[in-house]
């Protein structure tokens, strides 16, 4: 199951903010430096695609079709950035194995963005979880967002998390979010399918973005998970009894959303021990992600103290 931004050639959601960016492109008022904040795993970077495509191919041979939000697998601009050679868009996003962006990899951007252009055409940087900027990446890109050079275009994906007021600032900010059922339908979609058939209905109880649905779905596959009758308990004890997260880092987020998911569905008001716990693992993920501490302890400590207790 491919669940890279760049392949989805349809836009299932998102058509508002969508259909403003439209108009300011035709109107030629794009903003050059937009930032897209949202959930995790709702779209941000395929809707961000769709509008470099819009552009990129509009006086092309099989331009973006705006009626049914559509781009054409045909299109040369869209086949060049599938091959990674398209001279008018940059892709900054962590590198494997790496948890920050680095400062080398924007100190080459600068470079490539000095260089002339091939065409005149605008050029487009994509900056993909740019909270994860570490501080001298953030101020060797805040010199290139306050002068960029001519028809130079960049977006930032925003996963909610917090940014320097600096950074912020020079964007025009849009807010993107999905409700549960926006949600449902985008994975419907993208199976062809009908998701409860094939996850527990408990594993999305909880608000949960298409990217966690369809993560699931490829984990149940790969690792013969029977997701439609586990529940949240055996969920999570499969996960991390197995450590299935070392095998595949992309499906921690999706442990720490379980994780409060589990206690929301138990808490109460009565239960004055767990309330406890509660706040305590909450601190102990946010102190994980803030300062990269290792998620095993964690995890295992939840399981022994919580699952097992």
């Amino acid at each position: 199951m491919n669940l890279n931004p760049l392949t989805q050639i349809n836009l299932f959601e998102h058509k508002e903010v969508f259909n403003q960016l439209y108009k300011l492109s035709k109107n030629d008022t794009l903003p050059n430096k937009i930032l897209l904040s949202g959930e995790k795993g709702i779209g941000k970077s395929t809707l961000a695609y769709h509008l470099i495509n819009l552009v990129l191919s509009e006086n092309e041979e099989h331009p973006y079709d705006f009626e049914n939000n559509k781009i054409n697998p045909d299109n040369k601009s869209y086949k060049l950035m599938l091959n990674k050679s398209n001279p008018n868009f940059y892709l900054i996003n962590v590198l494997e194995e790496k948890k920050n962006i680095d400062i080398n990899q924007i100190r080459e951007l600068i470079i490539d963005l000095n260089k002339s252009s091939f065409n005149n055409k605008k050029r487009f940087v994509l900056i993909d979880n740019i909270e994860l900027l570490n501080l001298h990446s953030i101020n060797a890109l805040l010199k290139i967002l306050e002068e960029p050079n001519e028809n130079i275009n960049f977006i930032l994906i925003n996963n909610n998390k917090r940014l320097l007021p600096t950074l912020k600032s020079r964007c025009l900010n849009y807010k993107v979010f999905l409700t549960k059922d926006q949600s449902i339908r985008i994975v419907n979609q993208l199976l062809n399918n009908d998701v409860n058939l094939v996850i527990n209905n408990e594993l999305f109880d909880y608000y949960s973005t298409p990217g966690k649905l369809l993560k699931l779905i490829r984990l149940s596959k790969e690792y013969n998970l029977d997701f439609v009758n586990f529940n949240l308990n055996t969920t999570l004890i499969a996960i991390i009894k197995d450590k299935i997260y070392k095998k595949d880092k992309s499906i921690i987020e999706i442990i720490y959303s379980f994780i409060e998911l589990y206690f929301r569905k138990n808490i109460s008001s009565e239960n004055i021990s767990l309330l406890k716990s509660y706040h305590y693992f909450l601190e102990k993920i946010n102190n994980t992600k803030i300062y990269n501490l290792d998620e095993e302890a964690l995890f295992i400590e939840f399981e022994d103290k919580i699952l097992n207790g």
